[in-house]
């Protein structure tokens, strides 16, 4: 019986496993990729049942090589929600800060919305493409920002690695201290329309039409 996985989740070791479709190798293990059901290929298998005929995958398996490992694969399932994978464009609500990172709730991968709950993190060095080491997190985000941002890594199991260093990607909505959408002016400042009050963000350049 197949079990549900979710992105980043240890499968089994490399030393008893072949890493198969919807799965990574990571410092001797295979984890999964994507969300979908743990599956079981042995030697001349399908990995989707419904592409196999019927006993098919049992007579190659009778003649295939003993000493070939099974592969672990993951299966997607036919109607899964959205998940973000390396590349993906995300869109995430900051809900915490510290001087390391910004860890964000992923509400829209690509245009389709998330209907599981994954976590994203931004570190300071992920922040922007120059001067990292003049980067500052509180000057980039703030909790409840809304941020575009591209998954870059798969963390532990649905948490990810996001970047904002392109031009394109950063901040899109923020409040200010007086409750107002801020406005961007620069890269790195945006503007609160009644105060007048300028605070600092990693924003975000409007993408080409």
């Amino acid at each position: 019986m197949s079990t549900k996985v979710l992105p980043g989740q240890r499968l089994g070791t490399t030393a008893e496993f072949r890493a198969g479709s919807g799965t990574y190798v990571r410092d001797g293990f295979v984890h999964a990729a994507v969300v979908g059901h743990r599956t079981l290929v042995r030697p001349g298998e399908s990995a989707d049942p419904a592409g196999a005929a019927p006993g098919a995958g049992a007579a190659a398996a009778a003649g295939a090589d003993a000493a070939v490992p099974p592969t672990l694969a993951v299966v997607r399932d036919r109607h899964a929600t959205a998940v973000p994978e390396i590349g993906s464009i995300i869109i995430g609500k900051v809900a915490r800060v510290n001087p390391r990172l910004a860890s964000l709730n992923i509400m829209v991968v690509g245009t389709t919305p998330c209907t599981e709950t994954f976590q994203g993190v931004i570190r300071v060095q992920d922040v922007r493409a120059t001067e990292k080491d003049k980067v500052q997190i509180y000057r980039s985000f703030r909790p409840g920002d809304v941020v575009r941002a591209r998954v870059i890594s798969l963390g532990d199991a649905k948490s990810y690695f996001l970047s904002t260093a392109e031009n394109e990607l950063g901040v899109v909505f923020a409040q200010s201290m007086a409750g107002y959408t801020m406005v961007p002016i620069s890269w790195e400042e945006m503007v609160c329309p009644k105060t007048k009050v300028i605070e600092f963000r990693k924003c975000a350049k409007p993408p080409q039409q």
